[in-house]
């Protein structure tokens, strides 16, 4: 049974493992209160750890973060792919991840209006006008277990 609900965003990640290979980009799949689960050209093994960089914010988000199950996935085109659960290994990394998900989708809110309604917004408008709209329903993060 799923402890945390999740909730789907795209968020361009990197993602390094601890093979010192260099770090691969990524797409979040989605992010919930206990970590995040993606899209990986290689299978992990669970209980590997990796090190996750969120670029498209500033400063850019980094943390930890260990492979809780790895499952095919069903890719486009003839590619393997496998999507991974991670869970961050530093409770407050979850907090700031989820920062990361409120920004990325202000971001999304932001280029919905322009090609919606044709408004261009600063990211600072943006975010007013979602936080008006949608905050409300936001889930709130809520005390994780230690395990």
């Amino acid at each position: 049974m799923r402890q945390f609900i999740r909730h789907p965003v795209s968020v361009p990640i990197e993602v390094k493992t601890d093979r010192h290979e260099p770090q691969r980009a990524v797409h979040t799949h989605d992010i919930s209160l206990g970590g995040l689960a993606f899209v990986a050209d290689e299978p992990q093994a669970p209980g590997a750890e990796l090190g996750l960089r969120i670029g498209c914010v500033q400063p850019p988000f980094e943390a930890r973060a260990r492979v809780v199950w790895c499952r095919p996935h069903a890719a486009n085109g003839s590619a393997e792919a496998y999507e991974l659960g991670v869970a961050f290994l530093d409770p407050q990394d979850v907090f700031l991840a989820r920062m990361v998900e409120q920004i990325c989708y202000i971001e999304d809110y932001r280029r919905e209006v322009l090609r919606c309604e044709g408004r261009e917004l600063t990211s600072e408008e943006a975010a007013f006008e979602w936080i008006d709209r949608y905050a409300a329903d936001f889930p709130v993060q809520r005390h994780m277990p230690m395990h």
